[in-house]
């Protein structure tokens, strides 16, 4: 396989090409560490930090719990699940919950690529879909899931 005239095989940061959605001045392939929540000391008496893992998880659920509009200075954020609350459970609705979903972590959690998204309704709760997110950690090839309960609204039965 060859690559054509614009094509390069070197890596964005040798070229200068970057992925737009990750902030200048940072490399994707870090998972990085932050303050755990709620704030405490570890055994050594340091603050707590998270695990870069599990932070991967809260940082894809603070996407799917956001509905875009909701933040101030970033009104793009979050997913669009939040437009089908009031919709009936249906293989249509399943299908646009997958889409939103995917298109929201691809754009706003650059540290993982999107594998799978199964939205299923709870059998015996009506208003609960169960997301399944199957994905990958960019830095490690580490393949990792998360379920996400999605509650909507429950649709009244016309007679």
């Amino acid at each position: 396989m060859t690559s054509g005239p614009h094509e390069s095989r070197l890596p964005a940061r040798v070229t200068g090409n970057r992925d737009p959605r990750v902030p200048a001045g940072t490399d994707p392939s870090f998972l990085g560490s932050g303050f755990a929540w709620p704030l405490g000391v570890d055994h050594t008496g340091s603050i707590r930090l998270s695990d870069p893992v599990a932070d991967l998880d809260r940082s894809i659920e603070l996407v799917l719990m956001t509905a875009p509009g909701e933040r101030l200075m970033r009104p793009q954020f979050g997913c669009r699940i939040w437009d089908l609350l009031f919709e009936p459970v249906t293989p249509n609705l399943l299908g646009q919950i997958a889409v939103a979903v995917r298109q929201a972590v691809a754009q706003w959690e650059p540290r993982v690529e999107v594998d799978e998204v199964v939205p299923m309704p709870d059998e015996d709760n009506p208003a609960l879909v169960r997301i399944g997110i199957a994905y990958r950690i960019r830095a490690t090839n580490d393949r990792r899931n998360l379920v996400y309960p999605f509650y909507l609204i429950p649709h009244d039965s016309e007679e």
